[in-house]
């Protein structure tokens, strides 16, 4: 009679996703396998989305196809990478959109032992592929192009990449909202290969890149300043009304008009909303509300990476008191005493969350930073099954997740580019047009010697 393996279900197959499945697929004992689930036949490479939606003749490099993320070619192994819409999480299964009876999955119900959630986050309108009303990722001033329906393939994406680089070469005018990276990308990148157009660039604070040092706004601003094609507006908020009341606001360019909160005018021939991402952590509000901080949609976690529910707020005196006792103030030291977390427990210790949709300690939604929790989760998961099946040694506890300081690198134009790592800012010129996008393929299995192989 066939037993069904015992199974590692991994949701996302993006930077952490990924990262993940591979030290999983590695480590696990033979009667084990992996179920890595992504909407998508390929990983998205989101970091260069902003230039290769405005620079032609680059689009199909940045989807990676899967079929290599296990790093193995031995055909004995259990490990699948399936292309399904997961539709809903349970405590020991989850429902797709569609049964993979060629797998030994009869049903759309597929059971697990561990999870990882590596879901990540919505992408702002402009590279929001999967927007459910492709006429609504970009605002228009005049009926035009639409995106086209994207549905989880290389093609279609290629199609989208390439309809969006239209839409922008037709607008002799671009408003891009917002002043973190996607803002800033878009603005520059536009900028430089148009020369003709005119960019403005509206952020609500008065300093860009605002979870960073803030020598990266100094940066960023002076070379913003040295492009004469881009107005920079901080320090104003757009009114969102004005980008949705009827009947539109058009002067007599035809150029759309919308405001700020302080009453300013802005004319434009298209609309970038760059205004951040959204967790996508509705499966685990519905699978139990708990474990999703209502404050910022972020899935809570305990340092091991395992989901956990939000503790009570102090509610009593008693409570209150209690805990104020915990800190003592040194008279001698002057200083207060960095107090270790108290243990904290879970009720789902067989499921761990990574990347975008994690609440992770203060860690910024980066790539390299879902990457590296991706391999806590996996270390642990492979902990516990050891641990589970007896093994010498692993009663120690689970390895313990602590963030990076901040990263980030953002390209400025075609070729340069301004980037903190380690404490240092600094400024970079010399990038190459695709942003090295043969550099993320080897990752997932691929070894590029020539661009045509990113066709693949």
């Amino acid at each position: 009679m066939y037993s069904s393996p015992k199974t590692v279900v991994v949701l996302g197959a993006a930077y952490g996703g990924c990262r993940a499945s591979q030290i999983l697929a590695a480590g696990l004992p033979e009667s084990w396998r992996v179920l890595l689930i992504d909407r998508n036949s390929h990983m998205n490479n989101v970091y260069i989305f902003p230039r290769l939606s405005v620079l032609p003749g680059h689009e199909h490099k940045a989807f990676i196809p899967l079929s290599k993320v296990f790093l193995s070619e031995d055909p004995t192994l259990l490990h699948r990478c399936l292309q399904a819409t997961v539709t809903s999480i349970r405590r020991d299964s989850i429902t797709l959109s569609r049964a993979f009876p060629e797998h030994g999955l009869a049903t759309t119900v597929v059971p697990y032992d561990y999870m990882i959630y590596a879901l990540g986050s919505l992408m702002p309108p402009p590279l929001d592929l999967w927007g459910t009303d492709p006429a609504d990722n970009i605002v228009q001033a005049k009926p035009g192009r639409n995106l086209p329906v994207y549905r989880g393939t290389k093609s279609e994406g290629i199609a989208w990449m390439k309809e969006h680089q239209k839409i922008v070469e037709d607008a002799p005018t671009i408003l891009v909202v917002g002043g973190g990276a996607l803002g800033i990308q878009f603005a520059t990148d536009i900028a430089a290969i148009y020369s003709e157009k005119k960019v403005t660039l509206l952020h609500s604070r008065k300093r860009l890149l605002p979870r960073f040092d803030e020598a990266m706004h100094d940066e960023t601003l002076k070379v913003l300043e040295t492009m004469e094609n881009v107005d920079v507006i901080l320090g104003e908020r757009l009114d969102m009304s004005s980008v949705k009341e009827q009947p539109v606001k058009h002067n007599e360019l035809g150029q759309r008009i919308v405001r700020t909160v302080t009453g300013r005018e802005i004319a434009s021939d298209l609309l970038l909303m760059c205004t951040g991402q959204t967790p996508n952590t509705g499966l685990l509000k519905e699978f139990d509300p708990a474990t999703v901080n209502p404050d910022n949609s972020l899935a809570r976690i305990l340092r091991t990476m395992q989901l956990s529910v939000l503790t009570a707020p102090l509610t009593s005196t008693g409570e209150l008191e209690d805990a104020l006792k915990q800190v003592i103030i040194s008279e001698a030291a002057a200083s207060i005493p960095t107090l270790e977390e108290p243990p904290m427990e879970t009720p789902y210790p067989h499921i761990f969350v990574v990347g975008d949709a994690a609440d992770a300690f203060g860690a910024i939604a980066a790539g390299h930073n879902a990457y590296y929790q991706g391999e806590v989760a996996a270390r642990n998961i492979l902990h516990l099954i050891r641990r589970s099946e007896g093994a010498s040694g692993e009663d120690e506890p689970l390895e313990q997740y602590t963030p990076c300081p901040p990263a980030i690198k953002v390209s400025l134009g075609l070729d340069t580019a301004v980037f903190q790592s380690q404490g240092i800012v600094g400024r970079r010129d010399g990038a190459s047009p695709d942003l090295g996008a043969a550099l993320m393929w080897p990752a997932f299995g691929f070894k590029i010697t020539d661009d045509d192989q990113m066709y693949e």
